[in-house]
């Protein structure tokens, strides 16, 4: 057997330290973030049903309005990569700053809008009498933290750009840990109730904001960049963030088409379907910090006007993507048996979502290359391939999953049309990948 040259060998080792450097970290920080609404969930569990079900409808408004906004990392990381790569780190600080403005001013928005009509919020997502009230408290008073909760989006956008992944899972964890305190003192301590919860996670979310704005700031200093707002700068960043929220918004209607498919299919189906759904979301935290690590490399090397080695990048991310989503498939297949008792013990359930399991792990594979090219077309500033690509997912996917009931099929079914969307995600990120039409080289695009 013919041996590979050596400088394709080494080229492919300092690809793997450069993505095993950033994702692992990235990982971690990824993971941390859900156990915000963990910790909640089980120092209010404790209060009573009711409690607990307004802080799960409050949580899932606030989710949602969060996720909205992910843009703002997205596009600061690689707007940032980019200046970084043409060696200009006061413009790419700068560059940050203007998206943490941006993420201020969505802020705000958002809690003026939230106040007045979180009752009205809550009664829209169904909550009962009893658990109303509990879930507006919540709302209201978590919806003064969304402001924080965008910086940070905003900032580790900045430290990805800057490829620094380990500050953010620093914070991460620091964040984690403060929150569980706080919630702890002020729901039992100071006998807050529900409302203590919302505070503790109020105050967590801005010392991680803190925290973030001492990095940047210092930063920001040292390179002598501005702080103050530019107006043009952040119209820039709304622009170029635009495409990325009208693809963040397809793929939540498409989460949400399946939820509702799976409640018209049945009591069983619908607890099937919130179980494989946790599943899927974990599975999709770790191969999102192999994108989070494509949006970082990528931009650096197009920022250097390296466009050879962007492809080289890109390919051995894919592979990555590949072997990770075959690992991970695997992994669920064997694990099938063992994964659902931990969530339920009635067989129906555990009926309905054992063959839908199969297909979650087969399409890993698949999965793993979409989130791969999602994150490089980010990295090179592709939103609105991204946004138009998403747009024709979403058609396709939505009579096809509303078609399932209307035929007699199952969750099985369902799951047959999510891999579907999965395999069309992949078409579309590929002949894009493959057109070469995504590399555009310099320090903005």
């Amino acid at each position: 057997m013919t041996q590979a040259p050596a400088a394709p060998r080494a080229a492919r080792r300092r690809h793997d330290r450069e993505i095993v450097a950033l994702a692992v970290p990235a990982f971690g920080a990824l993971v941390a973030e859900p156990l915000f609404v963990m910790a909640d969930s089980a120092i209010v569990g404790h209060l009573g049903t009711a409690q607990l079900a307004g802080l799960g409808i409050a949580s899932a408004l606030l989710v949602t309005a969060v996720s909205v906004f992910v843009f703002l990392a997205y596009a600061t990381t690689a707007a940032v990569a980019r200046r970084v790569g043409a060696g200009d780190l006061r413009a790419a600080i700068r560059q940050g700053m203007d998206g943490i403005w941006l993420a201020i001013l969505l802020g705000t928005v958002v809690i003026v809008t939230v106040l007045p009509t979180a009752p009205a919020l809550v009664e829209l997502f169904g909550a009962s009498p009893t658990a109303a009230p509990y879930a507006t408290t919540y709302l209201r008073i978590s919806s003064l933290g969304i402001p924080a909760m965008l910086i940070v989006l905003a900032s580790t956008g900045i430290l990805r750009g800057l490829q620094d992944t380990r500050t953010p899972l620093h914070v991460a964890v620091a964040g984690f840990v403060a929150n569980a305190g706080l919630n702890a003192g002020l729901v039992y301590g100071a006998g807050l109730g529900i409302a203590g919860s919302a505070w503790g996670t109020v105050l967590a979310q801005f010392g991680m904001a803190a925290a973030y704005l001492f990095v940047v700031v210092r930063g920001a200093r040292q390179h002598g960049a501005s702080l103050r707002p530019d107006v043009a700068g952040i119209r820039a960043c709304a622009q170029a963030g635009a495409p990325l929220l009208v693809r963040t918004l397809s793929l939540r209607a498409i989460l949400m088409i399946a939820t509702a498919v799976a409640a018209r299919l049945g009591d069983a189906d619908i607890a099937a379907h919130q179980i494989i759904m946790s599943l899927w979301s974990l599975l999709a935290f770790a191969l999102d910090a192999i994108a989070i690590a494509g949006q970082a490399i990528i931009g650096r090397y197009l920022g250097a006007n390296d466009a050879q080695g962007a492809r080289e990048a890109c390919r051995r991310m894919v592979q990555w993507g590949i072997a990770s989503g075959v690992v991970l498939g695997l992994l669920v297949f064997v694990a099938r048996p063992l994964f659902l008792p931990l969530f339920t013990s009635d067989p129906a359930v555990q009926d309905t979502a054992l063959p839908a399991l199969v297909l979650v792990a087969v399409s890993q594979p698949i999965s793993g290359i979409v989130f791969v090219l999602d994150g490089v077309l980010m990295g090179a500033g592709d939103g609105p391939y991204l946004a138009w690509a998403m747009l024709l997912t979403l058609a396709v996917f939505a009579p096809v999953a509303l078609l399932v009931p209307v035929f007699g099929g199952g969750l099985t079914a369902l799951w047959g049309a999510m891999t579907l969307m999965m395999a069309l995600r992949m078409l579309t990120l590929w002949l894009r990948s493959r057109s070469g039409l995504w590399i555009v080289t310099g320090a903005t695009r």
